[in-house]
């Protein structure tokens, strides 16, 4: 996900039913608002089958069928309570018994068996109807043809279909979707079997089925479809060898490109080189894990959102004619960060968008060299200096408003972060933690503590204090250097000052610091600062030209006083 381009949308509604639906009543709950502490974990969702009905173009109720099989975690739960809110529900059944499920404050309180057990899974079927308020966004396109979405981020699945709406609970998904005849339907996962004919009903036109499965657990946020006149036109193939979800013979995964007719052109302008993205990071980080990945314009509130296998991309963005492929390389690495390894929960959100971040930007090393690189990484800096949230730490769990969470910190920091620690370890250690990091918690969760285990583990560092001081304290270092020769003793004495605000830490800063002779090549000297007034002093027969913290770039570090030395 790159940025929001609108703010929090409906709120949410409660309702209490049970076999039959009834109106809504006023919401009391606001979608993007963080769940209270031990909401998730008695149940295990571990496949959503959905049925979804769409209207006619211009209509806006639909008609779904969400089938659940799920598990609970501990002994003695009895209730599987679903996020959902807004649609009148028609019925519930658990392992086809019907059941009285209590519906209200945008929960959905399905009973289970008393005798419920860790070992027992059940099937739990919901049946409902309505206009979503959120969620399923049925729209006219930006060129005023109809068009349905989903855009789930981060917890808005719960207004078209009931679920555990909650990175922490991943599950694999079907869809059955009945679209008018005249659209086609894009989804996570592999397309099974082809498009079927429905006749027309008296209430809806002529309509095609369409079905899609994703075979690979994803968080809910991340199950979507999209359903509109779409061209698709391929683009080519990718991670050939390196994507064991292909469905094809050669290995290979399919990249597409999904586009409202009037902006085909964006096929060559902004994807031409989709499948060479998918190459890079496969080969740098890991296998590919999806069946295809399809690059989809659609209506999102975001620049780019990361749906595993069907990434979705503002209309208004492509539409406009803009080269978006730096937001095509952030939205492809997500498909590795945030899709396949997930942050256990919002807080730690730098796991996805500060890795996807970082590693675009490594992307564009790769095919447009290094200037590039530092270029892009200048740009982040300079964009987290003059953010609103210098003041506070990455990970803030006293956060409410999950959209609040867009912001420098999840984003440029944690970009930043990956940066120094890559310059701490070296190239060869940190793309090996990174390779054992994505290997070992693929196809599920992970924190903050668990990147760093494994950064320890192959690099033999204590790395505590870095991941304490870089995440859970805020702001950044400001330095102030002053150096002076000493022609007596042929060295250069070096003060450095922190000189950042004084309720902002005193950081340690494992660095380089170049002396500059007056003929010759610079001189490179590792130190490790870690007091607010550092005295350094390093052999130099003649007076040097200058001296210089940093030189290579590696320290995120405020603007402040300049350096002085005679």
């Amino acid at each position: 996900m790159v940025s929001a381009l609108l703010l929090v949308g409906s709120a949410a509604v409660a309702a209490s039913v049970r076999a039959q639906g009834t109106p809504p009543e006023p919401p009391p709950i606001l979608a993007g608002r963080a769940s209270p502490p031990g909401t998730y974990g008695a149940i295990d969702v571990v496949h959503y089958d959905l049925d979804i009905s769409l209207p006619d173009p211009g209509g806006k109720s639909i008609r779904g069928n969400a089938t659940l099989t799920l598990r609970t975690t501990r002994p003695g739960v009895d209730t599987a309570v679903l996020d959902f809110t807004g649609l009148a529900v028609t019925g519930v059944t658990v392992d086809g018994r019907a059941v009285e499920a209590p519906y209200a404050d945008g929960h959905l309180s399905v009973p289970l068996p008393a005798d419920a057990t860790p070992t027992d899974t059940f099937s739990v079927d919901v049946r409902y109807q309505g206009v979503p308020d959120d969620g399923l966004v049925m729209m006219d396109n930006v060129h005023g043809h109809p068009a349905v979405f989903a855009d789930n981020w981060p917890n808005r699945a719960r207004f078209w279909f009931p679920s555990v709406d909650d990175p922490s609970d991943k599950a694999t998904v079907s869809f059955t979707v009945h679209a008018p005849a005249k659209w086609v339907v894009v989804a996570d996962g592999a397309e099974v079997g082809k498009p079927t004919a429905e006749a027309a009903t008296a209430t809806h036109g002529p309509e095609r089925v369409w079905r899609w499965r994703l075979a690979e657990a994803v968080s809910p946020y991340l199950m979507v479809f999209g359903a509109a006149n779409m061209v698709e036109i391929p683009l080519g193939t990718a991670a050939c060898g390196l994507a064991p979800a292909s469905p094809r013979a050669d290995g290979c995964i399919e990249v597409s490109a999904w586009l409202f007719p009037e902006d085909t052109a964006q096929a060559h302008l902004s994807f031409l080189h989709a499948p060479g993205i998918v190459d890079y990071y496969a080969k740098l980080i890991g296998p590919y894990h999806f069946e295809k990945l399809a690059h989809v314009e659609s209506a999102t509130r975001f620049g780019g959102m990361e749906n595993a296998s069907a990434i979705f991309y503002s209309e208004e963005e492509l539409a406009s004619g803009r080269n978006i492929e730096g937001t095509v390389a952030h939205e492809t690495a997500h498909q590795w960060f945030g899709d396949w390894v997930t942050e256990e929960d919002w807080p730690e959100l730098w796991l996805s968008e500060g890795f996807a971040t970082y590693f675009s930007h490594l992307y564009f090393e790769h095919v447009d060299g290094e200037k590039k690189f530092r270029q892009l990484m200048e740009k982040d800096r300079q964009t987290y200096l003059a953010s609103p949230v210098t003041g506070e730490p990455v990970i803030d769990r006293t956060e409410q408003n999950l959209f609040d969470l867009i912001n420098a910190n999840n984003y440029e920091k944690g970009g930043w972060i990956l940066h120094m620690l890559r310059g701490i370890l070296g190239d060869t250690t940190f793309f090996h933690g990174i390779r054992a990091y994505y290997a070992r918690f693929g196809g599920g969760n992970a924190t903050s503590d668990d990147l760093r285990d494994v950064m320890e583990q192959v690099s033999g560092r204590d790395l505590k204090w870095f991941f304490h001081q870089w995440l859970e304290e805020p702001g950044y270092p400001v330095l102030k250097t002053e150096w002076s020769w000493d022609g007596r003793a042929d060295s250069v004495d070096v003060t450095v000052t922190q000189t950042q605000d004084a309720t902002w830490p005193t950081f340690r800063l494992p660095m380089e610091v170049e002396v500059v002779p007056p003929g010759g090549s610079p001189e490179l000297h590792r130190v490790d600062l870690r007091r607010r007034v550092e005295h350094l002093s390093f052999p130099a027969a003649a007076r040097p030209k200058d001296v210089v913290l940093d030189p290579g770039g590696w320290v995120l570090t405020g603007d402040g006083p300049g350096g002085s030395g005679g």
